[in-house]
């Protein structure tokens, strides 16, 4: 079987923070498609292909989610993508400037696969994508397209 390019969903309203994650995807070599959503409803809308993204043919592989959004923040945007059979297996991985402890435990008990705290030093910053890259998009093994939905691996 063909494994097709796994695409990247960044769902980021701070149009530096979305040039510097860009950048930096850019510069570790991560030539992923990488899909923007400026805020919490395009997100949902991109996800669960609905409103303008209605004719979007496929879900994201992986979602890096910021906590503090407008229209629908980002622990409903991960509730939402928990909960639904369809995406729950999706791996989210919260990339935010919050070091808050509540933000920490809602994001983990909402089912976040990673939290992160975005460095400000613009080289740690670039390691830290390097790596998040190398795990989730090299190492790490994403669940069969559709296996939720048809019922396998579930208990």
């Amino acid at each position: 079987m063909v494994r097709k390019a796994i695409e990247i969903l960044l769902v980021e309203d701070n149009p530096n923070d979305v040039e510097l994650t860009l950048h930096a995807l850019r510069s570790n070599n991560i030539a992923n498609e990488v899909h923007v959503a400026r805020d919490g409803e395009e997100a949902l809308e991109m996800i669960f292909g609905s409103g303008r993204w209605a004719d979007h043919p496929e879900r994201p592989a992986i979602v890096l989610l910021d906590l503090k959004l407008p229209k629908v923040d980002g622990l409903e945007v991960l509730r939402k993508l928990k909960t639904d059979p369809r995406t729950q297996a999706m791996p989210v991985v919260v990339l935010t400037s919050s070091r808050e402890e509540p933000d920490i435990a809602a994001a983990y008990q909402l089912g976040a696969n990673s939290y992160i705290v975005k460095p400000v030093d613009f080289d740690q910053f670039l390691d830290c994508v390097r790596q998040l890259g190398l795990y989730w998009l090299l190492l790490n093994e994403h669940p069969p397209e559709n296996a939720l939905e048809h019922g396998e691996g579930q208990i």
